[in-house]
């Protein structure tokens, strides 16, 4: 048995934008609705989705113990301040598919705070979809936060993993001997926040590392 609900309204700001009638003007807020899907299956199993959310803000859904299950990879202003109005949401005649993203670890959630308010001021990169942020064999010593979009991680040419927002990468290259060991490529347009890997403590950067292989081996 599957159940799908959205909840959702008007933002509580309105925002002008133009329209082709007069008076070519509208002041009306854009929406935003995240819609979830619930599939109970015959021997008890429960699962869960998000199915649809607006482009725009970050969508995050947790269970009954407050835990973090879902997060939407990719918010798009542009787009949400463009369409999310009448026919262009499910009260009209569609929903918008949700780029959703495994969500960060609780090591990964507490480094990325020392990352954008540590010792050193973060450098924020903007990439289009598919370039290539580094690419294996080359020389490196950042480390990779995830601000928004999904990552592609490459090795030999073989896909691996992808990662979305809240993900710390590139700390391999650090911790053995100063190369790339692999390729990452934006899947979709993102940011990305970087600084000297060396400004974390070794053993935090070797326990995210074996993270990363054991996912690299689930999905390679």
């Amino acid at each position: 048995m599957r159940f799908t609900q959205t909840v959702g309204g008007r933002t509580g700001l309105p925002a002008p934008r133009k329209v082709k009638h007069p008076p070519y003007v509208q002041w009306q807020a854009p929406l935003v609705w995240t819609t979830l899907t619930l599939t109970l299956n015959n021997d008890g199993r429960a699962e869960s989705q998000m199915s649809g959310a607006s482009s725009f803000p970050r969508h995050w859904i947790y269970d009954d113990s407050g835990k973090l299950t879902h997060k939407s990879g990719l918010t798009d202003y542009t787009d949400w301040m463009a369409t999310s109005f009448g026919e262009h949401t499910p009260w009209g005649d569609q929903d918008s598919p949700a780029l959703v993203t495994a969500v960060e670890t609780a090591l990964e959630h507490e480094m990325s705070v020392q990352l954008m308010h540590g010792e050193g001021r973060p450098k924020i990169t903007k990439l289009a979809a598919d370039s290539v942020l580094v690419r294996q064999g080359e020389p490196g010593s950042e480390l990779y936060l995830v601000l928004d979009g999904v990552i592609r991680v490459e090795r030999d040419g073989e896909w691996l993993a992808e990662y979305g927002p809240g993900a710390l990468l590139g700390e391999r290259a650090f911790l053995e001997g100063g190369e790339r060991t692999s390729t990452l490529v934006a899947v979709t347009p993102c940011r990305v926040a970087s600084v000297e890997a060396g400004q974390f403590d070794r053993p935090a950067l070797e326990e995210l590392s074996g993270g990363h292989r054991r996912e690299d081996a689930d999905q390679g």
